[in-house]
């Protein structure tokens, strides 16, 4: 008997029945080793494997053989997701699998009825699906009933987690975890599955924090990469390139008609990007991916014009984002579900989990993704029930004038596409997880979620409680005290005449908010003002000296003015990358590495289109004449110069401040820079460069003090609570899990060698 045969008659009649009628001809590598796992050992699972792989189906087959071998008497198994809309999808699939079993589902979040969730409160007991957010209500509102709920609780399995692991709202469910485990007496085991782990050793650590428990990451055999892929590129407004519909016109054009004639006829109205977007889409069930909400919104606006242009039909292009209702949403969430619908669904983010849309057709992105690992979960949307999964990566640009700056002429986004699929391609790159050192927002959050559901504690007993989380570990007795303080003197909790702390004023008017259990920003949005002008809202104020994309303009922040949810800025020239502030995708040093590489080789990548390998060589040849791939400093003419770092977001930054911080003593003015691409500055001393020598020194001698690099006057503000730490430590948290010192530190060396 073979291991999945063995495997297969350990599973109960039902499932065995579910498998048969999916006609499924063996198990799949996964599921195999899911189940040896669950069934053979006690530890938790973290299950990486690609999208539409049965990750899903893997977990809970064993999970289910074994309670309806031995059903618990509570909830028996806690399923977070990040989203409602992936916990109502997951629902579905998991009713269908336990129509002939007594094990119950329940999904729990705020769309919820109150009476679906009474019916579990009354007599908890099956599988409960919910989001963090109201697992955090629960801790709170319902602490005395956490151990009749969940006393028996055997399994948790928790999805998508490559979105979780390094933010605070992952973080806040190991938190929750933890507060479970103490009010219950023990440790349930915990299975993490996603399609996109860098470093399953980090993923594995972060799931496993505080359990107690051993973990299996199984090593499944690599699958053979099956992609229909193409990159093309446009210049913004450029009539000399054809659309596919301009071509498609152009053959079918008579001899009385010729396709000049055809030509003029036609109403150009949108650049040939966006019709070339549109024609990719036309007739067939896609998802439209970009980077941005606003983006987004705009892609989404542009395919109903261009579709009203044709008289054709456009109610079928939809949308989909996170600052759009429920209904909405779940009105694109069905109608992508209908296979006879050639729905068109524009989209951020909130797709690109695994919602259950049906066939997917094609997926069309928009720019390059930030990461290989949103690359690959967006292109996995499509090419389901066998068919290979198919992606249009399109890039847009300005055609550049005759006296554009150098490092204008270089098709950033093109590169950073390449870069992503090669690496991925070479070596199955995906970046590993990060980590968050000084959570202080999510501090603040627990010690008052604590102290509601707790009541009165000492400050001692208060600390050991919070800070013994696994999220905290890093955080200091000293610093931790520094935010109690704070909190007692802004009336977040209060000392009682027994010496007790409770949550004050301010702290109940923050619970009794349903806001409260989230610790993602709200969408109250901050208003961006330059002088008297009003020129919109974004979600997120970022730092002082940053800069953001908004009504078509590129600005810095100059001031931040928190209470009153005001962002003053300058206007700056140039162009940059549109990006939701708050967001702030990060990307990975090694995918400019790559970039550079590709510059620097010859090879014509087999995916690329017409126009995206003209690009490309064109590229090759500017950085090739001007010297940038030799050298990472490069002079411009006259005081100008631009430098190079081919270093990641957060190395980048840690440089770029460097420089800024060190910028008076070497004569140092004028300093630009966009994305993680490029820095250009003025040097009056045009043949001197005692400034490497200058900053190889401090380098050397101390070198980069991350903490000394955010200035006094930058609030540092990322996270929905920052507002109320003290500023000392979110400089702290700051330098610490902003920057990285270790790369950019490498990078100077590099600068003083190549001169």
């Amino acid at each position: 008997m073979t291991e999945a045969d063995r495997i297969f008659e350990r599973f109960p009649d039902f499932i065995r029945e579910y498998i048969y009628s999916h006609s499924w001809e063996s198990l799949r590598e996964v599921q195999i080793a899911a189940a040896k796992s669950i069934f053979e050992t006690e530890n938790n699972l973290l299950l990486t494997s690609s999208t539409a792989s049965g990750k899903t189906e893997a977990a809970f087959f064993p999970i289910l053989s074994l309670l309806h071998e031995d059903p618990s008497a509570s909830v028996g198994v806690l399923y977070i997701a990040p989203l409602k809309s992936l916990i109502n999808d997951q629902f579905e699939r998991l009713e269908e699998l336990l129509d002939m079993t007594g094990v119950k589902v329940t999904h729990w979040h705020g769309d919820v009825a109150m009476s679906h969730k009474k019916r579990l409160l009354e007599k908890p007991s099956g599988i409960l699906q919910i989001t963090p957010e109201s697992l955090e209500a629960m801790l709170i509102n319902r602490s005395n009933d956490i151990p009749r709920l969940f006393g028996d609780l055997r399994f948790i399995v928790i999805d998508e987690i490559h979105t979780l692991t390094g933010t605070d709202r992952g973080n806040q469910i190991i938190c929750q975890l933890s507060r479970i485990a103490h009010l219950i007496g023990y440790h349930p085991r915990r299975i993490g599955l996603s399609a996109t782990i860098g470093d399953p050793s980090l993923a594995a650590e972060w799931l496993c924090a505080d359990s107690g428990r051993g973990i299996d990451t199984p090593s499944l055999p690599q699958e053979k990469i099956r992609w229909r892929l193409g990159l093309e590129h446009f210049y913004i407004q450029n009539p000399e390139i054809e659309t596919p519909a301009e071509k498609k016109e152009k053959e079918s054009a008579t001899a009385a008609d010729s396709y000049d004639n055809v030509k003029q006829k036609k109403p150009y109205t949108v650049d040939p990007g966006y019709e070339y977007i549109y024609d990719c889409v036309k007739d067939k069930k896609s998802l439209v991916f970009s980077n941005s909400r606003e983006e987004t919104e705009y892609i989404c606006a542009t395919l109903r014009q261009i579709a009203s242009l044709r008289q054709d039909d456009d109610r079928h292009i939809l949308i989909h984002h996170g600052n759009l209702s429920a209904s909405l949403r779940e009105e694109a969430e069905m109608k992508m579900r209908n296979d006879e619908d050639h729905a068109i669904t524009c989209a951020t983010v909130t797709m690109e989990l695994g919602i259950d849309i049906g066939r997917l057709e094609r997926v069309v992105q928009i720019e390059a993704p930030n990461t290989v690992s949103s690359f690959l979960q967006r292109l996995g949307r499509s090419g389901r029930r066998g068919d290979p999964p198919e992606m249009m990566m399109v890039f847009r640009e300005e055609d550049p004038l005759p006296n554009t700056p150098l490092p204008q002429l270089i098709p950033w986004e093109l590169l950073r596409g390449i870069a992503i699929i090669q690496l991925y391609i070479e070596e199955r790159f995906i970046e590993p997880p990060q980590r968050k050192q000084l959570p202080f927002s999510l501090l603040f959050h627990q010690t008052l979620s604590v102290l509601a559901s707790s009541g009165e504690l000492t400050a001692k007993r208060l600390a050991h409680r919070v800070l013994s989380l696994p999220p905290f570990k890093a955080v200091s007795d000293e610093d931790y005290k520094t935010l109690l303080v704070s909190m007692l003197n802004n009336d977040f909790i209060e000392m009682t005449e027994e010496k007790g702390l409770i949550v004050g004023l301010s702290g109940e008017r923050l619970l009794k908010s349903f806001k409260f259990y989230a610790v993602f920003k709200d969408s109250e949005d901050f208003t961006v003002r330059c002088g008297s002008d009003e020129i919109g809202t974004i979600t997120t104020p970022p730092p002082v000296g940053d800069r953001f994309a908004l009504a078509g303009r590129v600005w810095e922040v100059e001031e931040l003015d928190i209470q009153h949810k005001l962002v003053y800025v300058k206007k700056v020239d140039g162009k940059m990358e549109i990006s939701w502030p708050g967001d702030f995708g990060e990307i990975h040093t090694k995918i400019l590495k790559r970039m550079k590489q590709i510059l620097a080789e010859d090879t014509i990548y087999p995916y690329l289109k017409e126009n995206a390998v003209k690009r490309l060589i064109q590229a090759r040849k500017t950085a090739r004449n001007t010297g940038m791939l030799e050298h990472s400093l490069v002079h411009l003419g006259g005081y100008s110069w631009c430098l190079f770092p081919w270093l990641g977001t957060r190395s980048f930054r840690t440089l770029r401040k460097f420089i800024q911080r060190n910028s008076k003593d070497n004569n140092i003015s004028g300093i630009e820079f966009e994305g993680c691409y490029y820095i250009t500055f003025k040097m009056e001393k045009v043949t001197d460069l005692n400034f490497i020598t200058h900053l190889l020194n401090r380098v050397e001698r101390d070198g980069i003090d991350r903490y000394a690099l955010v200035e006094n006057g930058e609030i540092p503000v990322f996270e929905k609570y920052d507002n109320y730490v003290p500023y000392d430590l979110l400089r702290k948290a700051y330098a610490a899990d902003k920057l990285r010192s270790d790369e950019a530190e490498e990078q100077v060396r590099k600068i003083f060698e190549e001169y």
